[in-house]
């Protein structure tokens, strides 16, 4: 069910592979769980027999990593939409502000894979166009692993920094904004088809760093979805062959949102809800001045250390959104 010419039997056999992953690294889950629950019984009878501060103490610590699973466990569990499980394609945007918001949209870059790092995440750049200083005009990557667009997804919306900006020698406070765009990656097998006559593809050359070949070349790609006006490009790779699969991966992965989505706003007319507009909002706020905080407006959740926010400590931020949305589904 794929457009000639874009997809192969290769993207199957890939996506069978993934599955297969998925479903090892779920078994995976709950055998870790088993098998910490077990050492720490057999720790708890040494201490009924022995006692002693050690065995205490490493008794505490085992406890705090079976918590710590279980809450993994039961968090992974919230993420049962169709499309969670699967990889996440990000793109950042800085808003107004000149080198400043690109800055942001740079520091915002280094959370999100410090963050798929410690999560044990891939992470793969797709599209980026440098800034005229510093930071970034926009970016485009991938995160690949078990749930990771079902745990991203939450990210999607406009960022908000608060601080003394490095670039302005007065020494004034700056407020910037970067936005937040998260889609599937979605292989070519699922059950929507794009008509080949439905694309307009127009080539040109890259504007960013890249050797000779890159910026001599029309190698980038930017690929139109006619009946939506849906636009994906790319213009990293040397090859516009590559920069076209690539450019199609990420239009694939925005018309499956936008069909969630129409199909969502459906389901909540039968119901009768409210719709809230979600789109291009302000979803949380990065202070680092006059004091420090972060805090998520959709849930209210706060933290204090913006440096550790910053170092891609956002699983709070993550849990209390995707905890919030499973009980306002059960709540309809």
């Amino acid at each position: 069910m794929s457009a000639p010419g874009f997809w192969d039997d290769t993207d199957k056999a890939q996506e069978l592979i993934e599955e297969m992953n998925n479903l090892k690294s779920s078994v995976n889950q709950v055998k870790e769980i088993e098998k910490l629950l077990e050492d720490l019984e057999v720790l708890v009878a040494l201490g009924e027999e022995e006692g002693g501060e050690v065995l205490n103490s490493e008794i505490k610590e085992k406890l705090v990593w079976v918590e710590k699973e279980m809450e993994n466990l039961a968090l992974s569990l919230l993420l049962s939409e169709k499309y969670d499980k699967f990889n996440a394609i990000l793109s950042l945007h800085p808003g107004a502000g000149g080198t400043e918001s690109q800055d942001w949209a740079q520091m915002m870059f280094r959370m999100y894979t410090r963050w798929a790092e410690e999560k044990g995440y891939e992470t793969e750049i797709i599209d980026l166009l440098p800034g005229d200083e510093a930071g970034v005009k926009s970016v485009t990557f991938s995160v690949k692993g078990t749930n990771a667009y079902g745990y991203l997804k939450s990210e999607k919306g406009v960022h908000r920094l608060v601080r003394i900006s490095p670039f302005d020698s007065s020494g004034r406070r700056h407020t910037s904004f970067a936005s937040v765009d998260v889609i599937p990656e979605v292989k070519g097998t699922t059950e929507f088809e794009i008509n080949p006559d439905d694309l307009k593809t127009d080539t040109f050359r890259s504007k960013g760093a890249g050797g000779q070949h890159v910026n001599k070349t029309d190698s980038a790609v930017r690929i139109t979805h006619l009946p939506t006006g849906i636009v994906a490009q790319c213009q990293k790779e040397r090859s516009q062959h590559t920069n076209r699969y690539q450019a199609m991966k990420i239009l694939r992965g925005k018309l499956a949102t936008l069909y969630q989505n129409e199909q969502d706003e459906k389901l909540a007319e039968l119901r009768g809800q409210q719709k809230e507009i979600a789109w291009g909002s302000q979803i949380r706020s990065y202070v680092f001045h006059p004091y420090s905080l972060v805090k998520d407006h959709r849930t209210d959740q706060e933290v204090g250390n913006v440096e550790s926010v910053m170092d891609g400590d956002i699983d709070l931020f993550i849990d209390s959104f995707l905890r919030k949305k499973a009980s306002e589904k059960e709540a309809t």
